[in-house]
């Protein structure tokens, strides 16, 4: 991935001013088993660690920031029955945040969220950097408005996705759902979005196959730059242009969602639905036992 980026520099510095990169979810690790034991023992690592460590220099000789691909983290301070699926934001001065993912796709994937161990904290950071106040979510997360409202709402500008988001909810009509979701966060929260996705061939990650179409949306929800579908890397650039970006915040009256925002009147977040792990490992049939659960309040509250 330091190739990829270096590359880049090369080919398009003379016309851009490269100063950040996204890459996918699981660019370091895939969840090929479905036990936290497995993972632990094959596949996770601790951070900081040498990946970050090389990502640090790239940005420190080339004063950029990298918002990595995923790790499967194995946090000491959590034990030996915790996994996380992380991201970090790695700039010329080392690591800026660790976005641990608040919303795995569960029942399959068996990481915990940080929810799970702390509920009541903040889970979404965000770094005041030079080029811009930027977050990131993971994959599943921006299926749910209220994860990047509040990266929005914790000052964000820039929110990058990192992502393996696979067919058939992919970048092709009718079930495009990649590319709605990231126009339609963007328009929500008046935000630069920043979509990077796996592209890889079902024959290489069965059952699922990731269809790439990685791309950058503006605060209007228009489309800079967008991937081809289909397998294989690729490299996506689009100008970001923070200036436009405060100045519509501060101009605007209408089609300002995030200050028009009648917190008071949505009670459906007052409510638990899925409630925090009560016990690790987690397992797919403890997590169908809590989707369960919050199935059988709704429909409770409901009556």
């Amino acid at each position: 991935m330091i190739l990829m980026a270096e590359q880049a520099l090369s080919a398009y510095e003379p016309n851009h001013d490269i100063r950040l990169f996204v890459f996918p979810e699981f660019a370091h690790a895939a969840p090929i088993h479905s036990t936290v034991e497995k993972l632990q023992e094959q596949l996770a690592v601790e951070l900081p660690n040498e990946h970050t460590d090389a990502y640090a220099d790239f940005c420190a000789r080339n004063g950029c920031w990298i918002q990595t691909g995923t790790f499967l983290e194995r946090a000491k301070e959590y034990g030996p029955d915790v996994v996380f699926n992380t991201t970090a934001l790695i700039g010329p001065d080392g690591i800026e945040f660790l976005y641990r993912k608040v919303n795995p796709w569960i029942p399959w994937e068996v990481h915990a969220s940080p929810h799970d161990l702390r509920p009541d904290a903040d889970h979404f950071p965000v770094a005041d950097t030079e080029i811009g106040r930027i977050g990131a979510a993971i994959c599943y997360d921006w299926l749910f408005p209220e994860a990047i409202r509040q990266l929005a709402m914790n000052g964000a500008e820039i929110i990058n996705r990192v992502s393996a988001y696979m067919d058939p909810w992919g970048s092709q009509p009718p079930m495009d759902w990649w590319t709605l979701i990231n126009r339609t966060r963007a328009i929500e929260n008046t935000a630069y979005v920043v979509a990077s996705n796996q592209g890889a061939a079902r024959s290489n990650f069965p059952p699922f196959s990731w269809p790439g179409s990685s791309m950058v949306v503006d605060y209007d929800g228009r489309i800079l730059a967008q991937a081809d579908a289909g397998p294989g890397e690729r490299v996506v650039v689009a100008p970001i242009s923070l200036d436009q970006l405060r100045a519509e915040r501060k101009r605007r009256l209408g089609h300002d969602m995030r200050s028009h925002l009648r917190t008071e009147a949505y009670g459906y977040l007052d409510e638990p639905m899925l409630s925090p792990a009560s016990g690790h490992p987690i397992t797919s049939e403890s997590l169908r036992d809590r989707i369960k659960a919050a199935r059988d309040s709704e429909r409770s509250d409901a009556n």
